[in-house]
């Protein structure tokens, strides 16, 4: 025992929502839990996000008298699922579905969070299993200061997060910037006097309170750098480094890698997502850790070409250009066209990207990258807030006086991009989209907001008012979605499907079994919290390793 610096019950490689829901769990069952961060700020991506959180048959919904079950929401994930994923994730699906409401209770009663659920319906809600609505919550506002001496070590966003993911979608803050600032200035003032956040620090503040109060400790700018096993190959710790000293840390019952995805690592985002890229949104240092850790204790990682493709626009952040997130190709003026100048697929769709980031079956090749978002001058382009971060990257916005000049300011063929606006103005004019049947199905008729009774297909507003625009519309990663391939209880397992004792993944870290598809607004987050929440239940069962045996 001489050996390590350092020897807890459990390791947890991260602070993201999977990192801090699989500390709390194993602490909260009695374990001494170490939390490693290689950063020198708490919540990973998750601090940065609007905390979107899909969890299906959770109390809430219940209690409001919505039917809802995890068998039910098992139905609806086989019903979603891209063909041939069953085989290997069925069992998975139905771990996620029957432990995701008892974890959002377990972190209700654990934490100062309050969930609250958002009218927003499943993607699919047509299908079988789908929810028109109560599966989406998200995080109330929340004092930062419930986190007490780490509040100050909480990753801030790249957007004030002052209101709540809900506040948000009421008062659209993008599109009448003035009028929600007047509506929303009361509670900016009194939330900012009392340091209150919502959406991803609301989310991270409170579960680092729940995680203190169980006893937790924290290791910032501390990077997990290999895995240690014992002679039976079983892991028992991890050699980290700490202001250029190395440490040896053992566990006794073992090491959950949650330390997010690969996005900024450019040789493995350039193996797995060849062709155009724009930006990430997410701190710089997800460059695959925990991937790569979990490999070198013998691990098989699958899935690594799934990932949370999501719209951005540029911004900066600590410094740096990257993405912040945005769904500006839902408007009614513009459309999102291929290098050939052609349409593929409704850009209200939740899951247009997974269209964007189409491969060639044969070559692993994009078949629609490059991507360019057209609009004319009654879209997102002339808006305040979107000509502000447009200016954070020069060049990216371009303006011409006709389409033609657009085309051949983007590289693409003038005739063809003029076609297919001419035909996209056609099926406005008709109010039915018979290509892509953009602002049908009811995830489309919310996002247009025929939902909430704008007449007609609010989606089809037609692009023939100069001046025209146009951006860049390649992937942007908020989070790759590829790693450690897991069993149902999050044990990491060999590519002969074994388990590797001591070794679970959880989160962006384990090959996602949903991949890039998303079921439901907030399948990132809702996953996350809730696999985080089955390793620690697991590890926390597990039998304590002989820990004088490593090597």
């Amino acid at each position: 025992m001489t050996s390590f610096d350092e020897i807890v019950d459990v390791i947890v490689v991260g602070s993201g929502s999977a990192a801090l829901s699989a500390a709390l769990t194993a602490a909260r069952r009695g374990k001494r839990v170490l939390v490693l961060e290689k950063t020198a700020y708490l919540g990973g991506t998750s601090a940065m996000s609007g905390a979107g959180t899909w969890v299906p048959a959770n109390h809430h919904m219940l209690a409001a008298g919505i039917e809802d079950s995890p068998d039910n929401a098992w139905r609806y994930l086989r019903a979603t699922a891209r063909d041939g994923w069953r085989e290997d994730e069925d069992t998975l699906w139905k771990a996620f579905a029957d432990h995701a409401p008892k974890m959002l209770a377990f972190l209700e009663a654990n934490t100062p969070l309050e969930f609250e659920m958002i009218d927003e319906p499943d993607i699919f809600a047509e299908r079988e299993g789908g929810i028109e609505y109560g599966r989406m919550l998200s995080t109330k506002p929340i004092r930062r200061g419930v986190a007490a001496g780490l509040r100050r070590h909480i990753r801030r966003p790249p957007w004030p997060q002052i209101f709540s993911y809900k506040e948000a979608q009421s008062l659209n803050f993008f599109r009448q910037p003035l009028r929600s600032a007047i509506a929303f200035a009361p509670r900016f003032v009194r939330r900012y006097l009392l340091d209150e956040r919502a959406q991803g620090n609301a989310l991270i503040a409170g579960l680092l309170a729940g995680c203190q109060a169980a006893g937790c400790r924290f290791y910032r700018e501390t990077p997990a750098e290999a895995p240690i096993l014992d002679a039976t190959d079983r892991v028992v710790g991890v050699r980290a480094s700490q202001g250029g000293k190395p440490l040896r840390l053992g566990a006794r019952l073992g090491v959950v890698l949650a330390s997010g995805g690969f996005e900024w690592n450019t040789a493995w985002r350039e193996q797995y997502f060849p062709g155009p890229y724009d930006r990430s949104g997410s701190p710089n240092g997800n460059v695959g850790d925990g991937q790569r850790i979990a490999q070198e204790a013998g691990a098989a990682l699958a899935r690594m070409d799934q990932a949370n493709v999501y719209p951005t626009i540029p911004t900066t952040y600590e410094g740096r250009l990257q993405g912040l997130p945005m769904t500006i190709q839902a408007d009614p003026h513009a459309i999102a066209v291929n290098a050939e100048g052609k349409r593929f697929a409704s850009e209200y769709d939740f899951n247009f990207f997974e269209a964007l980031d189409a491969r060639d079956p044969a070559t692993g090749a994009p078949v629609n990258l490059p991507v360019w978002l057209v609009a004319d001058s009654r879209s997102f382009a002339t808006l305040p807030v979107f000509r502000y971060f447009a200016r954070q990257q020069q060049g990216w916005l371009i303006k011409a006086p006709s389409i033609e000049a657009l085309a051949g300011r983007m590289g693409i063929p003038a005739p063809a991009l003029a076609q297919t606006i001419e035909r996209f103005n056609a099926l406005c004019r008709n109010g039915k989209d018979e290509d892509f049947q953009r602002g049908e199905g009811l995830w489309e008729r919310h996002k247009s907001g025929a939902r909430r009774g704008l007449a007609g297909n609010p989606a089809l507003g037609g692009i023939d008012a100069a001046p025209f625009y146009a951006v860049p519309f390649n992937r942007s990663i908020l989070g790759t979605k590829g790693g450690a391939r897991t069993n149902a209880h999050g044990q990491v397992l060999r590519g002969d499907g074994s388990t590797i004792p001591g070794l679970f993944a959880a989160g962006l870290t384990m090959a996602n079994p949903i991949g890039t598809r998303a079921v439901g607004p907030g399948t990132t987050i809702g996953p996350c919290l809730t696999w985080g929440y089955i390793c620690g239940n697991r590890i926390a069962e597990s039998q304590p390793a002989d820990i004088p045996g490593a090597r």
